[in-house]
């Protein structure tokens, strides 16, 4: 029984575009296209979760890439499962064609390749974020290690610091009058005064 065919796209942040996306799905003939820009950290996204809660049996999920569902490797495989096993959905990503589990594709036999090739490109996906994070981590580690600082340089205290300290200890002037009087935020201020403390 044919069912309906529903597009999905995805980009990571909300000044990239879906156009192009968006027409590879509508080329290929989906009733319905649902979109997110959200990362693909997780699948906790609003317009995945539409199609994927209604897919039943003969209805086809397209995506243009394998990259668009996700980037977990267990959740990748898990959502999968979920609609080719679970609801007899189908799923085919459009730039990868062994990604295609509508039946009468090779019947079971294609099947299994798909779920051997996603298996095999999820896992390629992980190792090389994983991959890059670790050496995103050696970089700052070896960074630190010749003495280059991240994040904000430290603010110098003016030389009315001390004075200015004293009076608003003493109650003669308020945190946010010492802020202004040395040019600086009161979170500045009160950063200082707690070193001041811990000395």
């Amino acid at each position: 029984m044919a069912g309906r065919t529903y597009g999905y796209a995805r980009v990571s942040s909300r000044d990239q575009n879906l156009d192009r996306l968006i027409d590879a799905l509508e080329a290929f003939g989906v009733d319905e296209v649902f979109a997110d820009k959200a990362s693909g950290r997780d699948f906790e996204r609003p317009e995945w979760r539409r199609p994927v809660a209604t897919l039943c049996e003969g209805d086809v999920l397209v995506v243009k890439s394998i990259g668009r569902f996700g980037r977990s490797y267990d959740e990748i495989l898990e959502q999968w499962r979920g609609i080719t096993k679970e609801r007899g959905a189908a799923v085919v990503v459009l730039d990868m064609p062994l990604l295609d589990t509508r039946r009468g594709r090779e019947g079971v036999t294609g099947v299994l390749i798909a779920d051997i090739v996603l298996q095999l490109l999820s896992y390629v996906a992980q190792v090389e974020r994983e991959s890059i994070h670790q050496r995103q981590a050696e970089g700052i580690a070896a960074a630190k290690a010749r003495g280059v600082r991240f994040g904000r340089p430290r603010k110098e205290r003016p030389t009315s610091y001390v004075t200015t300290k004293v009076s608003y200890l003493e109650g003669h002037i308020t945190r946010s009058e010492a802020a202004r009087r040395m040019k600086v935020s009161v979170s500045t201020f009160e950063k200082w005064l707690r070193e001041d403390a811990r000395r």
